[in-house]
């Protein structure tokens, strides 16, 4: 039988910063696999290194050793119009929506410069029409695109945040403690909605949470990390029962 390739594969990365004569290492030799259409979480107290192993893969913080391996490439050390190319392919939602967005942007004009920026749509009127798709596909009325972002409650300026890494086609989102700095009722929706996008356009998740419920929702298998190094992993109702 002829094994899957993983869409995105880690090994023995480390990612280390130096603070003077010190060395801090936040992610100490981490190896993950994850599938084409699999949610895996990522779980651990603060500190433990998790976020910077995702801003790590999307490339927001230098890896210093180790590979990273997306659709069979090596993406860990790649510049200029190649990394631009494997960051259309891989999308963040970050934890804070609000911080994310420029507040002297329209939310509409912040999506519509994602669109432009990788030269998406044929003209502006091309744009505008993805706008509106995106803005429906995660439940808001695409006239609200002309709003800013204060003008926004937590769960709704959150779904902007996954229309605009919807933008772009990715293949694979790290989602960062997407649903953690809102209430618990909203959190269910925007779970929900996650849900609904990765079987809607075959969408691979990385989901870092601190939640456990919130990691045994959306996703099929876990890792747990402590000081910046996976203690644990394995299917999500396994390690939970462990």
């Amino acid at each position: 039988m002829v094994q899957e390739q993983p869409l995105l594969e880690v090994q023995d990365m480390h990612v280390i910063f130096r603070l003077g004569r010190r060395e801090l290492r936040a992610v100490d030799g981490v190896s993950l696999q994850l599938f084409r259409g699999e949610s895996l979480g990522l779980v651990g107290e603060s500190g433990c290194g998790k976020t910077t192993l995702g801003n790590a893969i999307v490339r927001l913080v230098p890896v210093s050793l180790g590979s990273i391996s997306f659709g069979g490439q090596d993406v860990a050390f790649l510049e200029g119009k190649a990394l631009r190319g494997y960051r259309r392919q891989v999308q963040m939602v970050f934890q804070d929506p609000y911080g994310s967005l420029n507040p002297r942007m329209t939310v509409g004009a912040a999506i519509l410069e994602v669109l432009g920026m990788y030269r998406l749509g044929a003209d502006r009127f091309a744009r505008l029409r993805r706008l509106g798709e995106l803005m429906s596909a995660v439940g808001l009325d695409p006239d609200y695109s002309r709003r800013y972002p204060h003008e926004f409650s937590g769960g709704q300026r959150q779904r902007i945040g996954i229309a605009r890494a919807l933008a772009v086609h990715p293949s694979l989102i790290i989602a960062d403690e997407p649903v953690s700095a809102l209430d618990v009722s909203v959190q269910v929706q925007i779970l929900n909605l996650l849900k609904e996008l990765q079987a809607k356009f075959s969408l691979s998740y990385l989901f870092i949470a601190h939640d456990l419920s919130v990691v045994r929702y959306v996703c099929q298998r876990v890792l747990v990390m402590y000081l910046g190094r996976v203690v644990e992993s394995g299917p999500v109702d396994a390690v939970y029962a462990r």
